[in-house]
């Protein structure tokens, strides 16, 4: 960056690089994940809490591999974690969510994974909601029924398997769209209780990007028919 005439200032620690960025404000922040005590992403999650912070772009810096989308399954969607940036973002437009206007839930008990998905939507502008388990997602559903859902599937308490029926028992919810988050292949017992609340599943190494894209925009085109038709009259 130097050899750019780019002025740059070193943190070896999150810590220490939250302290840096609230004196200095840089206009862009390079950030490792992987590192002792705050990890990158726990920074990534206190800067964009920091209204003096959030606007500044973040470059997260990993060796971790990006493994790609498993199945495209779920009510609505599915991603395979881990998760980019680009990948969730695009996903979300397709869906016809739009930062400032589109409120989204998270229904996730890893803190880590939690804190990684809330800051990259946070990061492009979206409204989010947090919540640990199944539960807790329901009641705040009930109090304020988002735009979108990024569902876990394995949680504590009530887990996404039952999350996911509960939300389609509701007249009112079974709208919204869902995007299961897993790092876990689902067995066929799995994938069949969630019968009735799956549109498409593509088994890994057997699709490519364009074949993916086409599933996406198929359900994209049937939300929003059903949106510009209004809601569902129970029988």
């Amino acid at each position: 960056l130097s050899r750019e005439n780019v002025r740059t200032a070193l943190a070896a620690s999150g810590e220490e690089g939250l302290r840096i960025a609230r004196d200095l404000k840089p206009q862009v922040i390079t950030l490792d994940v992987i590192m002792p005590g705050m990890d990158g992403w726990a920074v990534l999650q206190a800067l964009k809490s920091d209204p003096g912070l959030a606007h500044i772009p973040v470059i997260m810096a990993t060796m971790v591999g990006d493994r790609g989308l498993g199945y495209a399954l779920g009510a609505s969607d599915y991603l395979m974690k881990p998760i980019t940036r680009e990948k969730l973002a695009a996903m979300l437009k397709n869906w016809g969510c739009h930062p400032d206007v589109c409120r989204i839930l998270i229904v996730e008990d890893d803190p880590d994974t939690r804190a990684m998905v809330s800051g990259i939507l946070q990061r492009e502008g979206f409204l989010v909601d947090t919540a640990t388990d199944g539960i807790e997602g329901l009641r705040l559903i009930e109090a304020s029924p988002p735009d979108l859902i990024l569902l876990d599937l394995m949680m504590p308490n009530m887990d996404g398997f039952e999350f996911a029926e509960r939300m389609r028992s509701r007249p009112d919810w079974r709208q919204i769209p869902i995007i299961v988050l897993t790092a876990k292949d689902l067995t066929q017992a799995e994938r069949e209780s969630l019968n009735g609340y799956v549109q498409n599943i593509l088994v890994k190494g057997h699709y490519n990007r364009d074949q993916l894209l086409g599933h996406v925009r198929e359900l994209v085109a049937a939300c929003l028919a059903r949106q510009k038709s209004g809601p569902p009259h129970d029988s």
